[in-house]
């Protein structure tokens, strides 16, 4: 073994050093993902045992056997997966509110409502600036980072000092800026917000990894004028919509007082949906909602864990697939779920399905990771640029520790990941082409002073809590 090691570190040395006379000339690339089983999510559902991804200007160039991609291409930097590795797309985060990882144990165990209004909107409107979103948003860059997690859609306060900090942690990102009725941390009213929004888009129009857009909390938070003027704006500048959608029965009976319909109709009189639009939840539906999120191109976003913390619900998920409407995955925010571990949220998914149909065969793991990989990117409406492993693809990519006890033995690499991986297995994470960790090193952020950082805040979250008459639970 110690043998073959060596051999490979002297021929990738010379390799390092320039072709030798006479040799046949190396195509060059910027990174070489070389060894482990490739498990690429396209269409095929390829799978390639040794095998290798070449990227250049952060684009995958081509996937294929390692060996012939070793003698094929000169690598400015080579990224080794060991022998049982799995590499796979980085995963999609479909659903977050990532700055409230600093809210993360403020208060559980309460239905969506009351965990809202007793808790966190009293402690985001007491403790919640730019500060507070910035730190939040590194320490959850951290955690998603470590994670495997390449790609997130986040609704909150402050977005563009959001984006900022994802821009500088390398993560791939659609941000956008909530939008209520009532004031928020950083608007009085929501002319406020939308006038924000409009700059914030402009601002990052065009960014290769950051799309910022308006995320209008839900239909019981956001008047229907409201509602109407941030598609508009969203609509005239080519970007996608974000929303919370029939996420509890409370909201249900709620909009049908209000509109005497259910939250999808509400919507759809409106002519709010249509295929940029990315809602959360979507638990509450009749099958006339179905139809009518499948006719429209509407992308769903399934969060198993917040969902069932909270009690609210399971979504319909076997029938949406079975309407054809696209259906990603999330964790929700860290408050609520309350981790962004998407290896968690696999499982969660994986089991709750199964659980709620009587029937093992409801969600397999294949369709599972599909959910985080390619299925979550067309909910997003990005299935050309991520998702999957595929030359032309953005290279963004994870490499699985498969040496780790609970990976050990394999047989199958889907039932692994989704049945037995955990987050903390991921050894390197890829976004657009630049390594952003690996083997427990973090090359875009400085974990320690986010941890300290993160710790200063959350006494302010203490204080503030405490101040309005509750005690963190």
């Amino acid at each position: 073994m110690w043998v073959r090691a060596l051999l490979l570190a002297l021929s990738l040395s010379a390799a390092a050093c320039g072709s030798q006379e006479g040799a046949p000339q190396r195509e060059p690339i910027d990174l070489l993902v070389l060894g482990g089983t490739v498990v690429t999510m396209d269409a095929r559902e390829t799978v390639l045992e040794e095998g290798a991804v070449a990227v250049r200007d952060g684009a995958i160039v081509a996937v294929g056997p390692a060996d012939a991609f070793a003698a094929r291409y000169r690598a400015a930097q080579t990224l080794r997966a060991g022998a049982h590795d799995i590499v796979l797309p980085g995963l999609i985060n479909g659903h977050n509110h990532a700055s409230m990882s600093l809210l993360r144990g403020v208060a559980d165990d309460l239905t969506l409502m009351d965990w809202l209004q007793r808790y966190i909107f009293p402690a985001e409107a007491a403790a919640v600036d730019e500060e507070f979103v910035r730190v939040g948003a590194r320490l959850a860059a951290l955690e998603m980072i470590a994670g495997g997690t390449t790609t997130f859609v986040d609704m909150y306060y402050f977005e563009d000092a959001v984006a900022e900090e994802i821009d500088a942690a390398g993560l791939r990102a659609i941000l956008g800026e909530t939008i209520l009725d009532f004031p928020a941390p950083d608007h009085a009213d929501p002319t406020a917000s939308l006038e924000y929004t409009r700059r914030f888009i402009e601002r990052w129009r065009g960014h290769p990894r950051i799309v910022a857009t308006a995320a209008p909390h839900a239909p019981y938070t956001v008047s229907p004028e409201v509602l109407r003027q941030a598609v508009a704006l969203t609509r005239a500048h080519g970007v996608p919509i974000l929303i919370h959608l029939a996420e509890t029965r409370d909201e249900l009976a709620q909009i049908r007082e209000r509109y005497g319909a259910t939250p999808v109709q509400h919507l759809d009189r409106l002519g709010f949906l249509g295929p940029d639009v990315i809602a959360a939840h979507a638990i509450w539906l009749d099958d006339d909602d179905i139809a009518t999120l499948a006719a429209r191109g509407v992308g769903v976003v399934h969060n198993p864990e917040s969902n069932m913390k909270l009690a609210s619900g399971a979504m319909r998920l076997v029938d949406l697939r079975a309407a054809g409407v696209a259906v990603g995955l999330g964790t929700d925010g860290p408050a609520s779920n309350n981790d962004l571990d998407m290896f968690g949220a696999l499982l969660v998914a994986a089991l709750l399905h199964k659980q709620e149909r009587a029937d093992p065969t409801a969600l397999p793991a294949r369709v599972a990771l599909a959910l985080a990989t390619r299925e979550g990117a067309r909910a997003l409406g990005m299935q050309d640029t991520i998702g999957s492993l595929a030359a032309g693809k953005r290279a963004d990519l994870v490499v699985v520790d498969g040496d780790q006890p609970n990976l050990v033995p394999r047989y199958d690499p889907y039932s692994h990941l989704v049945y037995a991986a955990r987050a903390g297995d991921v050894r390197a994470t890829v976004v657009e082409g630049r390594v952003l960790y690996r083997d427990g090193e973090y090359l875009t952020l400085d974990r320690a002073a986010v941890v300290r950082q993160a710790r200063r805040v959350a006494e302010r979250v203490r204080e503030a809590v405490a101040s309005s008459g509750r005690a963190i639970q």
